[in-house]
C-alpha cells in the first residue's frame, strides 16, 4: 500500500502535465537494476527508481526532455566512465508519455506489483515481532501478524494485517505458496503447532523459529516423538537471524528481515512459476 499511496500522491501532483514513464528494457552486465525496473518523472519530481546514480539522473533529465517534445527513442547508456559510473555494464531505457486520462492504467500497475509481492507471516506479536514488523514493511512485502492476544495485536505497526485468533496453526493451510512463516510468540506448546503445521507443506519459502540451539534440539525431539518426518526438519530455520552479542529486537529484526528477503528470491528464482 506504501507504493499506491506514494503513486496517487505523485499523481496528483503531476495531473496538469502528465509524466513519462522510464522503463529498463534490456541490462547486461552489471547493472543497478534488473529488466523491468520503472520509474515516473514529471517536470518537478519522480517516483520509483532504475537504480539511482548518473543512470538516473540521465534518464530524469531526458524524461523531461521528452515532457517538452523530444523525442521518445530509446536510449543506451553503458554504465561506464562516460557517465560517471563503474558498474561497467549495458542498459537500454525506453520513454512513454503518460497523459492524465491514462493515469489509472499506471496506478493499475502499481496494484498488480504490489499484489504480486510475496507474503511474510509472523506469528507472535511481541517485541521482537512489532520489530520485525517494521522491518519489513520497508521491503517489497505483504505482511501479516497473527496473534492470540488482542492487546498485543492492537500494537502492530500500520500497514501490516492482523490476524486474532485462539488457533493460529488453523490459519497456515491458507497461506499463500511461496511466502515466509515466521514463528515468535509467548508460548512454546504454541511454536510447535504452527512450526508442525508450517513444516507439514513443502511451499513454503521459509518457516523461521525465534530461539536457541537448545530450543531447536527440543522442538526436534518432540516431533518425532509424535510422528513428524525427521526429513522435514531440514526446512526449519532456528535459531532465525545472525548470532551477534546485540540482542536488541531491533537488531534481531534487522537481520531476520535479511534473511527472509534472501529466502525469498531464492524461492521464486527456483520457482518461475510464482512470478505469473
Amino acid at each position: 500500500m506504501a507504493r499506491l499511496d506514494g503513486f496517487r500522491d505523485f499523481a496528483a501532483l503531476a495531473r496538469g502535465g502528465g509524466f513519462v514513464l522510464v522503463r529498463v528494457i534490456e541490462a547486461k552486465g552489471s547493472t543497478p537494476r534488473n529488466i523491468d525496473a520503472w520509474m515516473l518523472v514529471s517536470a518537478d519530481r519522480s517516483f520509483g527508481t532504475i537504480g539511482g546514480g548518473r543512470l538516473e539522473l540521465e534518464a530524469i533529465e531526458r524524461a523531461r526532455d521528452v515532457l517538452a517534445g523530444a523525442s521518445t527513442d530509446n536510449m543506451a547508456l553503458p554504465l561506464g566512465p562516460a557517465i560517471g559510473q563503474c558498474c561497467g555494464g549495458h542498459v537500454t531505457l525506453s520513454f512513454e508519455i503518460i497523459p492524465p486520462a491514462r493515469f489509472d492504467e499506471i496506478e493499475a500497475m502499481v496494484k498488480a506489483e504490489d499484489a504480486s509481492d510475496p507474503e511474510v507471516w509472523l506469528f507472535g506479536g511481541g517485541h521482537v515481532g512489532r520489530a520485525l514488523a517494521n522491518a519489513l514493511l520497508l521491503l517489497p512485502v505483504r505482511v501479516h501478524v497473527a496473534e492470540t492476544r488482542q492487546e498485543e495485536l492492537d500494537l502492530t505497526p500500520a500497514g501490516a494485517e492482523r490476524h486474532l485468533t485462539a488457533l493460529p496453526e488453523s490459519l497456515v493451510p491458507a497461506i499463500a505458496p511461496g511466502s515466509a512463516v515466521i514463528v515468535l510468540t509467548h508460548d512454546h506448546a504454541l511454536d510447535f503447532l504452527i512450526v508442525s503445521a508450517a513444516l507439514a507443506r513443502d511451499d513454503l519459502a521459509q518457516i523461521g523459529m525465534i530461539g536457541s540451539d537448545t530450543k531447536r534440539a527440543t522442538f526436534e525431539h518432540q516431533f518425532i516423538r509424535e510422528g513428524g518426518d525427521k526429513a522435514r526438519l531440514s526446512k526449519l530455520v532456528c535459531p532465525i537471524g545472525r548470532k551477534i552479542a546485540d540482542k536488541r529486537p531491533e537488531v534481531i529484526a534487522a537481520t531476520v528481515a535479511a534473511d527472509i528477503i534472501a529466502a525469498l528470491a531464492e524461492w521464486r528464482a527456483a520457482s518461475p512459476q510464482a512470478l505469473s
